[in-house]
């Protein structure tokens, strides 16, 4: 396996990734505004043939479009979009370490404070890799988050600077 940052021309096999295994799809300008914006912070997975079989697509966020409503939406922090892996290349450590490397790269390179991240309540395998594994802590319930109406926890991490 390999592990390496995402590059535009990597965008349809994302793309594909996220479509086989997620119900949350997005359109393609969505994909491109983000490895153009944070070109340091998206990362891949390519099997031992090129193949990408994993990403993190994520961003910064400095509250500088945001309303004031308390301390955290002055702060620059991280959020994670997407994750996805393809179901045979899981259980390999993968989405973990892509996730590792993205929160280095906010906290070293933007000096993020934290990163944050939505997950369906039903997906217990992903809440076991945020809390148990990474670190993360519930910070609220968001009702009807998801288009088909289930909740998200929405997590964060505390990141050293």
């Amino acid at each position: 396996m390999n592990i390496r940052l995402a590059k535009p021309e990597d965008l349809p096999s994302i793309q594909a990734t996220n479509l086989q295994n997620l119900p949350e799809n997005y359109l393609m300008k969505f994909w491109m505004y983000h490895i153009l914006s944070w070109p340091q912070i998206s990362f891949v997975a390519e099997d031992h043939k090129g193949r990408i079989v994993g990403y993190v697509l994520a961003k910064i966020d400095n509250g500088e479009y945001d309303e004031p409503k308390d301390s955290e939406k002055t702060e620059i922090h991280g959020h994670v979009n997407s994750i996805s892996v393809l179901r045979s290349y899981r259980r390999l450590g993968l989405a973990r370490k892509l996730m590792i490397l993205s929160q280095e790269a906010m906290s070293t390179i933007y000096k993020a404070s934290f990163v944050s991240l939505h997950v369906r309540k039903s997906n217990k395998p992903a809440i076991a890799l945020y809390r148990d594994s990474l670190g993360f802590r519930v910070a609220k319930v968001e009702q009807k988050y998801y288009g088909d109406g289930e909740d998200a926890l929405s997590m964060r991490l505390d990141l050293v600077i």
